[in-house]
Formats: structure tokens, C-alpha cells, sequence
């Protein structure tokens, strides 16, 4: 029901000190899939879908934290999950990545995995979704954008969307979402780095937009504030 992405970036800060930044963007024909699929810390990122179970990606984000690497954390998870054959779950750590399709997840559904990167999708049009989104994707890399990584993801998404996307298409009501975080120590948290469209018949471009206006008002509250 669903296609997304989990990427993990290295940068260097303004100080000086060597930092990592984590997104997840994920797009399906249902509802309000930001609040069941996409989970990001300073720790790591990671999707969860198909047949969704919320606690894997929860208890996910957890052993992320406590230190666990990512693709430990997610196999421990679906060996002691009995619907594992129906899930889909994939992620990013701060060394490792994981990506995981199960037999039963209903077609098309796989998954293509990065050494910085992984995506993932089910009950799609084909192979074809998978590939665009991960290669728009390494083309914002390779071509050092200067882009948000919130606008290349949802770019991601669209790359994704373009190449057959989701096939129901008889579902008209459905949703996206992106999460960007950082182990960067920020006063003010850029507004674009968490958006979600729950309900809409244009998933991706009403996230672009929204997209747009957050980035918009952020960088205008930067420029109010910097000037009091």
C-alpha cells in the first residue's frame, strides 16, 4: 500500500564537527500515513508498511537509541514478529542499513538497498517505482544539491509517483509525509523537517507546497528574529 525511502547523509556543521542527517518520506493511496509509517531520531530512520505494524517502528527507534545497529535492531524485531510475512520494514542506522520484504507482502512489492540508503514499496505498478525513487535520489547526491534532503525525499517520492507509483489507482484519497532529523544541536529546528498531508487527492504536489510556504516562513522567522 505504500512507497518510501530512509536515507542516511554525513556533513560537516558550522563549527567545524562531523554530524549526520536522517530522512524518511513515504506516500501510499490511504490516509494519514505519517503517523503510522515513517520514524526518525538522531539515531536513525525507518518505514514500516505493508501489513503495518506501528511497534516496529517504535521499538525500532528504541534499540536505535540504545545503541543497537539498525539492522540488528530491525531483524531481532520481525524474528519475534509472527506476521512477518506480510510485513515490510527498512531503515537507516548511523553505519548500517536493513530492508526486508516478506514473502506474503501482496505485488508488486521489493525493495532496493544503498550503502547510504534504502527504499522500499508494495502494491505497486512494478520494480520500476522502486528504481526511480532510489536513483532521483543518488542523482541529488552525486550532483551536490544544495536542496533541503526534505525537498530531495519528497522530490524522491515524485521520481517514484512518475514511474507508476501506487496501482490503486481507485483509491482517490491518500496521503505522504517526510521526516528530517540531525544529531546536529540546533536552536531552532527548521519547519520543513517534519510534514505531513493526511487527506488528498494530490499527495505529492500539496507536500511540495507545504513544503514550500514552511520553508518560507522559517526562513523568514530566522531573518525577524536575527534583526530583534
Amino acid at each position: 500500500m505504500t512507497f518510501s525511502i530512509c536515507v542516511r547523509e554525513s556533513y560537516v556543521d558550522d563549527g567545524g564537527d562531523d554530524q549526520h542527517r536522517f530522512g524518511v518520506a513515504v506516500t501510499t493511496r490511504l490516509p494519514g500515513v505519517g503517523a503510522l509509517c515513517p520514524f526518525a531520531s538522531e539515531h536513525g530512520a525507518v518505514a514500516t508498511q505493508a501489513l503495518t505494524n506501528v511497534e516496529l517502528g517504535e521499538k525500532g527507534m528504541d534499540y536505535l537509541e540504545d545503541g543497537l545497529a539498525v539492522d540488528d535492531a530491525l531483524q531481532a524485531l520481525l524474528n519475534a514478529d509472527d506476521g512477518r510475512a506480510e510485513r515490510q520494514l527498512h531503515g537507516v542506522g548511523s553505519e548500517t542499513t536493513f530492508a526486508f520484504t516478506g514473502d506474503d507482502c501482496l505485488g508488486w512489492a521489493g525493495h532496493r538497498e544503498g550503502d547510504d540508503y534504502t527504499v522500499a514499496g508494495n502494491l505497486l505498478t512494478g520494480a520500476a517505482v522502486v528504481e526511480a525513487a532510489a536513483d532521483a535520489y543518488e542523482r541529488s547526491v552525486d550532483g551536490d544539491s544544495d536542496e533541503p534532503l526534505a525537498k530531495r525525499l519528497i522530490d524522491a517520492l515524485g521520481a517514484g509517483h512518475a514511474a507508476g507509483g501506487d496501482k490503486r489507482d481507485d483509491l482517490d484519497v491518500q496521503s505522504a509525509a517526510v521526516v528530517v532529523t540531525t544529531t546536529e544541536d540546533r536552536e531552532m529546528e527548521p519547519y520543513y523537517n517534519d510534514l505531513r498531508v493526511d487527506a488528498t487527492e494530490t499527495p505529492l504536489r500539496d507536500l511540495r507546497e507545504t513544503f514550500s510556504m514552511a520553508r518560507e516562513g522559517y526562513e523568514a522567522a530566522l531573518e525577524k528574529y536575527a534583526e530583534e
